[in-house]
């Protein structure tokens, strides 16, 4: 509940398809594609707020001209500090030029950024780097124009080491090990190899050096060197790449993880990891923006020729139910309805935690991203209270009167507005025993609007670690008095580490793993962990493939309800007047919800690459172990 979920990350792309002057005569400005980016970007901070940057291409330019531009910003509001950046170098060029106000080929020629192909990233630092050296996109450079490669991605590999190993088995010394790096350096390896065989070719045809380069762009097999680049890859993940000629790509993991959608007409191709970012940005509708297919890279050639090529096989689609219940804009036509619908199929937990006893019953939501599953709860509530309205007109048609007709249908279902956060408000002082006392102040209450006789029952979209929840929200609300608080998680219960975007690494975070082992405790059972543990350890050395997750034990024992039961009791104090209840959602629900978003591992185990049951199993002897470290 409010437990700060970080997630990796947000990309946008944008080749211009017609030349630059078109879009001046069209749209008023050479600056258009810019224009655009920074619109992209913006309707995708929610994907994060730690870093952004920018990088463009100019197409066909002459030896000696600058081509590629770059833009990075760890700042606090870091897409306006990277845009306030470009404006202020086009703004001076611009004001030191007034001859370049209409002559959009020395705007391209003279002002960085000014291009037909451009890249941007937002990210989240989840390892808790967030140096400018963390930020994307990340740029390889070369004095030839094809082995240039600027890279971005929403993207986490549970195979690093593996990965890096396999770089140095190359004969290559890698700055770094992490994973935009090192999947940099393979991509690069394989491009530098394409290049210079491509060169070679070019060579025994009888073309010389400077002849040979315009042929090696048209030649250039994006998708082979993908391939080539990808054999190893485990992870989620949607990546972004431009090379310096003109080509771009953007590759998308083979379980449909990450997310990557784009657009098609004569104007522009464009890429974004949200889809209503494309629609609000280029006016367009629904139908129109596709999915790029898992496995798959959209690959927009030099020359504007855009194809959908197969880079790894497609697994079965797992893609993240996460990016539906939380990461992604509420303004999604599919996702709105189907935080909606979480809202709705939960109706009957609830009802029964409330005895059915809707008249003296308040419902809420905290925080905002929960506002349209809330919706949901309350329309399933009232057509709940609509049928027992009806019931009861049936029953008692010969004997109602008007007043007591008029009373029946004055009836409601009681919504309010009972907390309110308080944006202002910075817990500044990191002592924990003072942080918590701010911590509980981060929200205001609304007083007066809870009786003594009501259930107060506030539905978020997740309970993950359940920190807030303690310190502050349960005793928040319990300052309004109710009789009884229920708690509402419109997912399941979070029971596993994530690796594939979410920053979820260690085990011993999340409160349904600490419910568990208490359970087990109390009931004798505890040398089931000591069991886990064996198992784990006996696979350390065991091939990816061959991994099976042990850690589903530590929660067999329980139905899902127990477990529940027993973090409402964790996270309740002697203070707390009111009786406490959590509800979360099952997964089964979850997925008549969201059919076409299957990925449920952090609920289930079920992992859906190899390295995922190596990252568990890992994550459980950390714990174990007590090493605070990550899986992965």
């Amino acid at each position: 509940m409010s437990d700060a979920l970080k997630h990796e990350c947000g990309i946008a792309l944008v080749r211009l398809l017609k030349p630059l002057e078109f879009y001046k005569e069209k749209y008023g400005s050479a600056f258009y594609g810019i224009q655009k980016m920074y619109l992209m970007m913006e309707k995708q901070h929610n994907r994060g707020q730690d870093g952004a940057g920018f990088a463009s291409i100019k197409l066909d330019v002459e030896p000696g001209e600058r081509y590629i531009s770059r833009v990075r910003s760890n700042q606090s509001q870091p897409i306006q500090d990277v845009f306030a950046q470009i404006n202020e170098r086009i703004n001076e060029e611009m004001a030191n030029h007034p001859e370049y106000a209409d002559d959009v080929a020395a705007q391209k020629a003279n002002i960085p950024y000014i291009g037909e192909l451009f890249l941007g990233h937002v990210r989240y630092g989840t390892f808790g780097k967030n140096s400018i050296e963390s930020v994307h996109p990340f740029l390889r450079q070369s004095n030839w124009m094809h082995r240039n490669l600027i890279l971005a991605g929403n993207f986490n590999m549970t195979n690093v080491k593996e990965l890096f190993e396999n770089l140095v088995e190359l004969g290559q010394h890698p700055k770094e090990m992490a994973d935009t790096v090192t999947i940099m350096e393979k991509i690069g390896h394989f491009l530098d190899k394409e290049v210079m065989q491509l060169y070679q070719d070019c060579k025994a045809e009888g073309y010389s050096k400077q002849e040979a380069s315009p042929v090696i762009a048209e030649r250039l097999d994006v998708a082979k060197i993908l391939a080539r680049s990808a054999k190893n890859l485990d992870g989620g993940y949607a990546m972004a790449g431009l090379l310096g000629h003109g080509d771009a790509f953007v590759f998308r993991d083979p379980a449909g993880i990450r997310p990557a959608y784009y657009y098609q007409d004569d104007e522009v191709v464009v890429v974004a990891s949200e889809r209503p970012v494309i629609q609000t940005v280029f006016n367009i509708p629904f139908e129109k923006v596709q999915e790029i297919d898992p496995g798959s890279a959209l690959i927009i050639k030099k020359d504007g020729t855009v194809s959908m090529k197969e880079i790894l096989t497609p697994t079965v689609k797992k893609s993240c139910s996460f990016e539906r219940i939380y990461f992604s804009r509420g303004s999604d036509a599919e996702i709105y309805q189907e935080r909606k619908t979480l809202g709705k199929l939960i109706l009957p937990a609830v009802l029964d935690s409330i005895d059915q006893d809707t008249d003296n019953t308040v419902f809420s939501y905290i925080p905002n991203t929960a506002e349209t599953s809330f919706y949901g709860l309350v329309e399933a509530a009232q057509d709940f209270l609509n049928q027992r309205k009806n019931d009861y007109i049936l029953e008692n048609r010969h004997t109602l009167t008007e007043d007591s007709l008029k009373e029946l249908l004055e009836v409601k279902i009681r919504t309010e507005k009972v907390a309110i956060k308080d944006a202002k408000l910075r817990t500044f002082i990191t002592e924990d025993s003072s942080r918590d006392d701010l911590v509980a102040h981060v929200y205001d209450v609304t007083y007066g609007v809870i009786k003594p006789t009501d259930n107060l029952v506030i539905i978020d979209d997740s309970i993950v670690r359940g920190t807030t929840l303690k310190k502050s929200i349960i005793k928040m609300m319990d300052r309004l008095g109710p009789k009884r608080i229920v708690i509402v998680s419109s997912a399941p219960q979070i029971r596993f580490p994530d690796c594939y975007g979410i920053d979820m690494a260690k085990l011993e975070g999340l409160v349904a793993f600490k419910a568990a082992l208490e359970l087990l405790k109390e009931r004798n059972m505890y040398h089931i962990v000591d069991e886990v543990y064996a198992k784990c350890k006996s696979q350390e050395n065991f091939k990816d493939i061959d991994v099976v997750n042990y850690v589903t034990a530590i929660y067999e024992p329980f139905a899902p309800q127990e477990v529940s039961d027993k973090i409402a009791e964790m996270l309740s104090s002697s203070e707390i007047k009111a009786e406490v209840k959590i509800i979360f959602q099952t997964v089964e629900d979850l997925h008549v919800a969201c059919p076409k978003n299957l990925g449920d591992w952090y609920f289930t185990g079920d992992y859906p690459t190899p390295g995922g049951n190596r990252v568990v199993n890992r994550a459980f002897m950390n714990f174990y172990e007590g090493k605070d470290a990550r899986a992965y």
